[in-house]
């Protein structure tokens, strides 16, 4: 049965930018938000906007992501025709590699695509946090009558040599695109979700693949090759909450916002819009009779007896009596044992931090960095960690990491 519109979920990124978290993790498998992984946000956006094929291109330490996904039935993508599939490099006859880049990982699935025949194949990232109706960017494609459609965000023009950016008429027919350009000529930033015609795409991935020159990625490659053909290709504008959690400070003011919809722009709590993840199944969360609790999220099987503000704790978090955390993100299955200090840091999952260790430190104006402690790792009592140590293996009692 032919599919209007296929996903395609691009979730092989080896996230080298957030170290300690993703020694043994695909980025899209890092937890967020205190019950989810970032991958949860493409994927519920696809239910959401009532895409129900979606393929998932995995590559780097696929296990846990593999794992995660399963049969898709947390987001409603266990089904016969379609639902989602984990889609890894394989070898094929003539030899096959790694996937080799962004547009060589579409073209070794086009079979794929081919099984379900859709007119429009929509390109997606699994590293970003983002809340976006596909069906109105696929109206806007059609409406154009576009064969390629770029979704973009505007951003500050201080900031716009960072990004991919799209140069457009007054009709959001692009002109030109930038590659983070020293002199932009626009402030429209390409948020690497693209929709392209099928027919289109076969046809640019073939001839991409065919070029020994080529780097195989979409935004060196592809979106070049389409503008000097003079392709129809248009920059629609999203206005809703995007980030890409590329790095420690994002990922950690990513989690922050979340504390604060009203001013941010990422509700997860709207029922409209709704996030689904495999949530682990735990006992409800207790707040013992000495613990003080302020804005903060925290999430199923917490144990909190100690102080905790401002801060997102995951399933099963353990914070003992004594125990301060501020400003921190602490993942699943973690311990913050009686009279430590936690503050403004990233502890990941299965980390034991030992009484009267200190991990972190409020911003100052000598040193506002986001402390990063790896998972498993175990951190002795009265240990210190500095406020930008990143940290990926046992610390002993008393010993101080900078």
């Amino acid at each position: 049965m032919a599919k209007e519109m296929v996903a395609m979920l691009l979730a092989g990124g080896q996230g080298s930018r957030l170290y300690a978290l993703t020694q043994n993790l695909a980025k899209p498998a890092v937890p967020f938000g205190g019950k989810y992984r970032i991958i949860d946000f493409p994927i519920s956006n696809c239910v959401n906007s009532g895409i129900d094929t979606v393929g998932v291109l995995t590559q780097y330490q696929p296990l846990v992501l593999n794992e995660y996904i399963g049969n898709g039935q947390p987001w409603d993508l266990d089904r016969l025709n379609g639902g989602i599939h984990v889609l890894p490099p394989y070898q094929k006859a003539k030899g096959s590699d790694w996937y080799k880049g962004t547009a060589n990982a579409i073209y070794q699935n086009i079979s794929f695509i081919e099984r379900y025949d859709p007119q429009y194949v929509i390109i997606l990232s699994g590293d970003q946090i983002c809340k976006q109706d596909y069906s109105d960017f696929l109206r806007f494609h059609k409406e154009k009558n576009a064969e390629f459609s770029v979704a973009v965000m505007e951003v500050p023009w201080e900031e716009a040599g960072r990004f991919g950016l799209m140069v457009t008429d007054d009709n959001d027919k692009i002109t030109e695109f930038q590659e983070k350009p020293k002199e932009p000529k626009s402030n429209l930033a390409s948020m690497g979700i693209y929709i392209f015609n099928w027919d289109i795409l076969r046809t640019y991935l073939e001839e991409d693949e065919a070029d020994p020159e080529s780097e195989n990625d979409f935004g060196n490659n592809i979106i070049p090759n389409l503008l000097r053909d003079g392709r129809d290709m248009y920059a629609y504008h999203f206005k809703g909450y995007w980030k890409d959690v590329g790095t420690i400070s994002s990922l950690w003011e990513a989690n922050m916002e979340v504390l604060d919809p009203e001013n941010s722009g990422i509700d997860l709590y709207d029922d409209e819009w709704k996030i689904y993840s495999r949530n682990p199944g735990m006992t409800g969360h207790r707040i013992g009779t000495e613990a003080k609790v302020e804005n903060s999220m925290i999430t199923d099987g917490c144990r909190v007896n100690g102080t905790v503000k401002h801060s997102i704790l995951f399933a099963g978090v353990t914070i003992e009596a004594g125990a301060v955390v501020e400003d921190a993100v602490i993942m699943g299955g973690s311990a913050v044992r009686a009279g430590a200090v936690v503050s403004h840091c990233i502890i990941a999952e299965n980390v034991e931090i030992g009484p009267g260790a200190i991990v972190g430190a409020m911003p100052s104006a000598d040193e506002a960095g986001v402390a990063t402690i790896g998972s498993g790792v175990t951190i002795g009592a009265r240990a210190k960690i500095g406020p930008s140590a990143m940290v990926d293996t046992d610390v002993k009692e008393g010993e101080e990491k900078w």
